[in-house]
């Protein structure tokens, strides 16, 4: 936005002042600035209308109408972080500040190219009964517990909708209505939400049998306690790119035998391993499938993702690993729940 200077107007001016600005502009906004050029606020065209439906007339000082703690990024972010927070935030323009949170400039949607909704289908799986979290999860279900202020399943769908993705799908069965309640329909955050109903436990992978036919692009299943910040459009490249049938993110998990191992060659001691460290890689709860996959799931059957994937790979069908280096907690045990308070809130933080 090059011509954002157009849309600053003084926090005396009256009402029909900052329309004019916002008119002239083409930014759907006005800009307040302090006299040191500090942000004190904005005027968007929503705000005018509210203004003026609560009777507000046009000589209204602009600073009575003007929203003073609006949204604000580092004139140093990139244009990824700056869509996720639009998206987030469900904003259509965020001012530009420097460090001295001076106005220096203003991002919007029309001039960040590269705006993607993607067509793929997320599966989250939200039925779990969460035993390990008890008595947490005796009045709550675990993917509603909350962690920076949100359930998790929330934040997880958040971090869907800051990469693009509209259409969901949650698996649920223990204390359903609580998640239904929270989300709806979706409309809310702006996106399309359906529910896979478990009349019984279905297992990792059964619920897929409930979906409303297959969909025409790979798509995302998820487990429902997880935070992590995996960039699943990467996932899904990296299926395609490799032709999979099936894709599984998988973690690197070190394992240390807290003894001197000792090898033998029948009854003679060939070497000894102080407390070696064993690596392995491990399932990270989050796969990506082609539609065909769909076909070897049976109807209403306990059916676990491990067992999808043999399938698969009996099949002939190519399976790939997906491995996983960012942020990834399971929150399947009340460490783990204590841990993601602090954890995910600072990183929530430093996306901001």
């Amino acid at each position: 936005m090059n011509e954002w200077r157009k849309a600053i107007v003084e926090a005396d001016a009256p009402l029909s002042e900052a329309i004019r600005h916002i008119d002239s502009a083409g930014c759907q906004l006005a800009i307040v600035l302090e006299p040191d050029g500090r942000l004190a606020g904005l005027v968007s065209d929503g705000d005018v209308r509210r203004a003026v439906l609560s009777g507000c007339d046009l000589k209204t000082p602009t600073h009575q109408v003007m929203s003073r703690q609006p949204t604000t990024a580092l004139a140093t972010a990139t244009k990824e972080e700056l869509l996720a927070l639009m998206r987030r935030k469900v904003l259509r323009q965020i001012p530009l500040v420097n460090e001295r949170q001076e106005v220096v400039g203003l991002a919007t949607v029309d001039d960040l190219a590269g705006v993607v909704e993607r067509p793929n289908w997320v599966v989250l799986m939200a039925g779990g009964l969460g035993t390990r979290l008890r008595p947490l999860t005796e009045s709550t279900p675990k993917p509603m517990l909350q962690v920076s202020g949100k359930p998790i399943l929330e934040n997880i769908l958040q971090s869907f909708i800051d990469q693009g993705f509209r259409q969901f799908f949650l698996s649920v069965n223990y204390m359903a209505q609580a998640v239904r309640e929270h989300f709806g329909d979706g409309r809310q955050w702006g996106v399309q939400i359906e529910y896979l109903a478990e009349t019984k436990r279905l297992g990792t992978a059964g619920a897929l049998s409930l979906l409303p036919g297959a969909p025409r692009d790979p798509f995302i299943v998820m487990n429902g306690d997880l935070l992590t910040r995996v960039r699943f459009d990467n996932l899904l490249h990296f299926h395609s790119e490799r032709a999979a049938a099936a894709t599984m993110a998988v973690r690197e998990y070190d394992f240390q035998v807290p003894y001197g191992v000792v090898r033998l060659e029948g009854s003679s001691v060939s070497a000894i391993d102080e407390k070696p460290v064993h690596r392995f890689f491990v399932n990270a709860g989050i796969y990506a499938l082609s539609p065909e996959v769909l076909g070897e799931v049976p109807q209403d059957a306990f059916f676990d993702m491990p067992t999808l994937f043999e399938r698969v790979l009996a099949g002939g069908r190519h399976v790939a690993a997906y491995p996983v280096r960012e942020y990834w907690l399971d929150v399947g045990r009340l460490e783990e729940f204590e841990r993601a308070q602090q954890e995910w809130t600072v990183l929530g933080d430093s996306a901001r």
